[in-house]
């Protein structure tokens, strides 16, 4: 059982990455499915949050309009498209799996999986 986010690497402000959370030995689409970030010396924080069905989505306040979350059951795929990337974004991103609502707070997801590098400079 294995969750794997992938797809950070170093962008230019103003710039994009698309980021995937993979799983394997279990299938996504029984879990929302929410996207974190934690910077050097900075707590963990909820960045975007899925439903089962991708019908209901959040956003932090600080991503809404330049992040997109989406997922694909049928390819046990969820996206964070990251848009007008700041320096500010900078971290290391994560996801994870939770039972019922999607939500932001970290402390409501169970299963979590390696993070990729995103860092935003010129």
């Amino acid at each position: 059982v294995q969750l794997q986010a992938s797809g950070g690497g170093l962008v230019q402000p103003g710039g994009s990455l698309r980021l995937s959370c993979a799983a394997s030995g279990f299938t996504l689409d029984y879990y929302a499915i929410g996207w974190f970030r934690q910077a050097p010396g900075k707590e963990r924080e909820g960045v975007s949050s899925i439903s089962r069905s991708g019908g209901n989505t959040l956003y932090a306040d600080s991503v809404k309009g330049r992040f997109t979350i989406s997922r694909d059951n049928v390819k046990n795929l969820v996206y964070l498209q990251m848009n007008s990337l700041k320096p500010e974004d900078t971290a290391v991103y994560y996801c994870a799996t939770k039972s019922g609502v999607p939500q932001l707070a970290p402390d409501f997801y169970d299963y979590w999986g390696q993070g990729t590098q995103v860092t935003v400079s010129s």
